[in-house]
Parts: structure tokens; C-alpha cells; sequence
């Protein structure tokens, strides 16, 4: 496959690192993925601008908050852009009487949302956050859900007194020309239930403020509840739930199947591999048709035109899976079954759809990213660039069209992906058109993969179509068995960390979603812009709320 541009990365060693941090570590805490280091709540900045700028880790890839009998913990996970699997994890406890760690958001600003949910769920403060509130939860909620101390009897309901008033009379304030505007929950644009605080300066937005939580579903929790071997695979199709399930399984799969040591057999990680394909497709037709809409207004052309198309590859997931969202396909070791018979359709129909792709490519490229008032709204607009992308945590087409060459296939390789030919799609204009193009030109790449994995299938030996490892009815791995492991889903890097308690359910079980840490970036894409500009930019991050808020 192709490896891309020339990617610099020294690879340190756990000597180094340790040198590096010096007295500031206070003992190691290796997880399976990375060595680990715990440090005191107030060296948090300098430790990690220190692994930042002097070891290359620039890319705080998930935060991860929990409560022990004895004291609190964040674990904040590095990696390198330029080599995600040059990994380290800094562990800092604080103790039950005062959580309090220093604020990590002036070394990387996606610590921000990160600090803020860890403070909202958990109950960690973080001394120094720009901007301390919950952010899943109402202001007004009393506790933190997964403290270990929280009341779940207590009654959550508050007076006006206690908070601010919804039916206040609006004022004009002679000495400015502002203006407060709401912007969802419950609108179109909005991509489900986001609600955008947004202040304007005449028509110019000058400040806006991602208000999430609406549909938060206690993923993680349940998943908590559920036994690796059979409970948890279901849920994953639930977080980013439009056509992306596969890849959504896979997270989860690959997690686990490294903490229990499962090796999958090679027949199943090539189905794997072309299924996840088939669902980045679709995915990206939906995020085609929804931005078209978004931004002019186009439903009867190129929103009805990627509907249609995302529809046959629905088609032949269901064929493949039984379903058509919640695939609940993939199965620790492999696959629940087989290709459906007979086989020589499944494949037929299959190359149909490839066959047809490029014509329809050429159809949106005509309707769409050639229309002139399409290029208007979205050249220039929603500028992100590549440094701001990386402290953001941003990955898929959202940081690649930034021009941050970081493709999880192919720099931490999983499934079949290290064994076909294919592109790492990357653009430089950093704007809302390159994130378009970003996305098509990834359909194309998509599709060369589903028919490298058509070639190995059909001609696949009958007598070693083995799809799944022989994998124990319950799983029970070793207790504080510490794992970080991700894959690259639509919507860039999909991370999910477990730490096993010595039972047959997870001790925590922690989602890092894509969409999470791309809408962070909102705020940073669409000051100084117009009303337009930050709706085609909310269109461009192509967030799905049920991945956001979990």
C-alpha cells in the first residue's frame, strides 16, 4: 500500500522516556499499548509539554477519568501524528478528599472538552481549565454519576431561583451592537440535537458555544454492565449509527481481542476489512447529501442522488449481515457467519455497485463541488489549520484535508489493510471544500479496497474459510489490565480504552469518539465568519450527536 508522504518520527525508547520525565514520575504503571508514567496532580503541564515538545507527542488521543476505593485518576493517552503507535500514558491520582489535578488545556486544547466531561461525570477538578463547567449534564445537576459516592435516589429537580430564568424578557443594550442567537437543538442543521450558543457582532459571529449532552445515552456505563464475550458487541453500533456500525464493532473488537490475546483468522479480517469499507461508503454519502443540503439548500439533486447510492450498499450490507444499521455482525475472533449464499450473487452484485461508483463520483462532481454558488459558501470558509487540527485531537477527513497526513489503516495496521494497494487521500485547503473532496476522493479509495477483498474471497480454498478463533464462553482478564486500542472509522479515529477488574465485565470502559473531538473545534473554525459559513462548517465536521454524547 502506499505509505504517503516521508514521515518523521524517532521512536524513543522506555529509557528515554523516563529520563525525559525525569523525578517527576513517581512510579511506572505500563498499560498493554504503552508504557505508563504516574506523576503528581501539579506537574501535569510540565510533563506533558515536555513530552510534547522534546519526545514528538503531539496528539492527545483520549482522556480517561475514574474513581478507585482510594483515590481518582486521570489517564491521559499520547500519541504521535506522525506515528500513532509511539504511544505513552501519563497517570496522575489525586486523592478522594480533594480531586484536584492541574488542567492540561494549555498544552493541548482539546483537553478542554476532554477536563470538562472528566469533571462532569467523575467529580476530578481541573485547577487552571479556561472554562470549568459540565458539559453533558445541566449546571444544575447535583453529583457526579460515576463517582463511586453518587446518589442515584436524590432528586434533580431545581427552581428557577436556582438557575436562569427561560422566559426572561429580552434586552437591548445601547452601548452594543450584539446579539445572542440559539441555533438548534431541534433544527435541521444541527445534525440531531446540538445546540449552538452563538453571539453575533452585526452579522459577524464573534463567540458561539457547542452546548451537547441532549442525547446522552450512558454508553459507556452500559458497557460497563455488559460480559466481553456476548453483552457489549450490540452497543457499538449505536454511537456513530449512520451506516458506520462495522466500523463502530470493530473498536470494540480490537480492543478486546488484544487484551485477551485472540488472534482472528485471516479469511475473517479480510470480510472484516471489506464490510468496515462498505460502511465508510455509506457513511459518506450520507455526510455528501446532508452538506449539499446544509449549505444550498439541495434535497431534490444530490441529497435524493446519495441517499439513492447509499442505499445499495445498505442493500448489500444487509445481505451481508442480516441488518441494515445495527449490524451486530462482527464477534471477538472474527464474524458471526459466513458470506451469504450463494456467494457468486453476493459477489456479483457487489461489483455491480463498484462498477457503477465511478459514473455516480462524476455525477457528484457535476451537481456539487462544480456548482459555483457550492464553491462560494465553502472556499475560505471554516478554515482549519493543520497545528490548530492536531491540538484540537482531530483525525479522518476532517484533519487529513488539513493537510495531516494520519490514516490509522495504514500508521497502527489492523484487519487486511497492510496487505492491498490503496491511498492515504489528503488535501491542503483546509476549508470546507477540502473536507468534501476529502471525502469523496476516500469513497474511491474505499471502493479499491472492497475489490482487492472481492479477488481474495472469491478465490479463497473451501476448506479454510475459518471465521472465527476459537474463543473461551467467558472471558476474565487479568485484574488492572490496562489497554488503549482504535481503529479509523468515518469519521477518523475511534479509540475505546478498558481496564479489567479481574471479572467477566469491564472495570471502565471508555469511548473515544471522533466526532467529540472534531466539534470541539467549531468554535475555532467559524469566528469572524457568518451565519452561512458556521452552518456549512457545522456541515462539514459531519458529527453524528449519538457518537458525541455517547
Amino acid at each position: 500500500m502506499s505509505t504517503g508522504v516521508e514521515r518523521e518520527a524517532r521512536e524513543l525508547t522506555e529509557d528515554e522516556l523516563e529520563a525525559l520525565i525525569g523525578d517527576r514520575a513517581l512510579r511506572r504503571d505500563d498499560h498493554l499499548n504503552a508504557p505508563g508514567f504516574v506523576i503528581r496532580p501539579d506537574d501535569v503541564q510540565d510533563v506533558l509539554f515536555d513530552l510534547r515538545d522534546q519526545a514528538g507527542f503531539d496528539h492527545l488521543s483520549c482522556l480517561t477519568a475514574q474513581q478507585y476505593e482510594d483515590r481518582y485518576e486521570s489517564i491521559y493517552h499520547l500519541r504521535k501524528y506522525a506515528d500513532p503507535t509511539q504511544e505513552v500514558s501519563v497517570i496522575v491520582p489525586t486523592s478522594v478528599d480533594d480531586p484536584v489535578s492541574q488542567s492540561a488545556e494549555p498544552v493541548y486544547r482539546t483537553a478542554d472538552w476532554h477536563e470538562r466531561e472528566a469533571f462532569d461525570l467523575v467529580g476530578i477538578d481541573y485547577e487552571g481549565h479556561p472554562d470549568p463547567r459540565r458539559i453533558l449534564l445541566p449546571e444544575t445537576w447535583q453529583g457526579h454519576p460515576l463517582s463511586k459516592d453518587y446518589d442515584q435516589e436524590q432528586p434533580q429537580v431545581v427552581t428557577l431561583t436556582e438557575h436562569a430564568n427561560p422566559i426572561q424578557p429580552d434586552h437591548h443594550d445601547e452601548e452594543s451592537d450584539t446579539m445572542f442567537l440559539n441555533i438548534g437543538p431541534h433544527h435541521p442543521a444541527t445534525h440531531g440535537v446540538l445546540h449552538v450558543k452563538t453571539v453575533l457582532d452585526g452579522e459577524t459571529v464573534v463567540d458561539i458555544d457547542p452546548d451537547i449532552g441532549y442525547l446522552h445515552r450512558c454508553e459507556e456505563q452500559m458497557c460497563q454492565q455488559g460480559t466481553y464475550r456476548h453483552q457489549i458487541m450490540p452497543y457499538p453500533d449505536r454511537w456513530d449509527y449512520v451506516s458506520a456500525g462495522l466500523l463502530n464493532e470493530w473498536a470494540y473488537a480490537r480492543t478486546a481481542e488484544d487484551l485477551a490475546d485472540i488472534e482472528v483468522p485471516e479469511y475473517a479480517q479480510i470480510i472484516r476489512t471489506m464490510g468496515a469499507e462498505l460502511c465508510r461508503i455509506a457513511s459518506h454519502f450520507l455526510a455528501l447529501g446532508t452538506f449539499a443540503l446544509d449549505v444550498y439548500g439541495d434535497f431534490t439533486a444530490v441529497f435524493q442522488y446519495a441517499f439513492r447510492d447509499r442505499e445499495v450498499v445498505q442493500d448489500i450490507l444487509e445481505d451481508l449481515t442480516g441488518q441494515r444499521l445495527m449490524f451486530n455482525y462482527f464477534r471477538l475472533g472474527g464474524v458471526a457467519w459466513d458470506l451469504p449464499e450463494p456467494r457468486e450473487e453476493f459477489f456479483e452484485k457487489t461489483r455491480d455497485f463498484l462498477d457503477g461508483l465511478p459514473a455516480k463520483t462524476n455525477e457528484y462532481h457535476n451537481l456539487l463541488t462544480g456548482n459555483e454558488i457550492f464553491q462560494i459558501r465553502c472556499n475560505d470558509t471554516g478554515v482549519l489549520e493543520p497545528e490548530v487540527a492536531k491540538s484540537y485531537g482531530c483525525t479522518g477527513p476532517v484533519a487529513r484535508a488539513s493537510g495531516v497526513d494520519y490514516d490509522l489503516r495504514r500508521d497502527d495496521p489492523y484487519g487486511y489493510y497492510e496487505n492491498l494497494e490503496w491511498d492515504v487521500i489528503t488535501r491542503q485547503g483546509c476549508d470546507n471544500y477540502a473536507r468534501v473532496l476529502c471525502r469523496m476522493e476516500e469513497v474511491e479509495e474505499s471502493a479499491k479496497i472492497i475489490e482487492q477483498c472481492l479477488d481474495l474471497l472469491e478465490d479463497w480454498p473451501e476448506d479454510d474459510r475459518e471465521i472465527q478463533a476459537n474463543v473461551p464462553r467467558t472471558l476474565k482478564p487479568d485484574p488492572d489490565t490496562e489497554i488503549y486500542r482504535a481503529v479509523e472509522a468515518a469519521k477518523g479515529e475511534l479509540g475505546i480504552y478498558i481496564r479489567s477488574d479481574g471479572t467477566d465485565k469491564p472495570g471502565r470502559f471508555k469511548i473515544r469518539s471522533p466526532c467529540f473531538h472534531n466539534l470541539s473545534a467549531l468554535e475555532e473554525i467559524s469566528e469572524g465568519e457568518y451565519i452561512p459559513d458556521l452552518i456549512a462548517s457545522l456541515g462539514s465536521l459531519d458529527i453524528v450527536l449519538g457518537e458525541v454524547d455517547r
